[in-house]
């Protein structure tokens, strides 16, 4: 099991740590999981399908290597992918961080992370 340094983008800065291909695999079928979610919410209300929406499970994802890592999104707040933001928390034995980053600069980012590692 390689791992290799995943950079997140933040809304103010960035965060680097190990992570590996797995997970990172993992977390990237997780958030395209919650993308579609969003999509399929988004377009419901686009096209006036009336009724009250079914509320959504948030995204819950766990990674534990190294570090901790968690990350968090609940789909029933935000009107589309674009809005949506995620909800990180990345800690080890000394340090913790709790952030919020755009839900499409995370998946972009992954995306970025599985191309370099190939």
């Amino acid at each position: 099991m390689s791992t290799s340094k995943l950079t997140l983008n933040l809304v103010e800065g960035s965060i680097s740590f190990d992570f590996t291909t797995e997970a990172a695999r993992n977390l990237q079928s997780a958030i395209a999981q919650l993308i579609q979610q969003l999509k399929f919410a988004a377009a419901k209300t686009d096209t006036g399908i009336s009724g009250k929406p079914t509320p959504q499970k948030p995204t819950e994802y766990r990674y534990t290597g190294d570090v901790f890592l968690e990350i968090f999104c609940n789909p029933n707040i935000w009107p589309s992918p674009f809005a949506a933001k995620l909800l990180i928390t990345l800690r080890d034995d000394r340090i913790r961080i709790t952030t919020e980053a755009e839900l499409t600069r995370v998946y972009d980012d992954i995306n970025q992370y599985l191309e370099q590692v190939g």
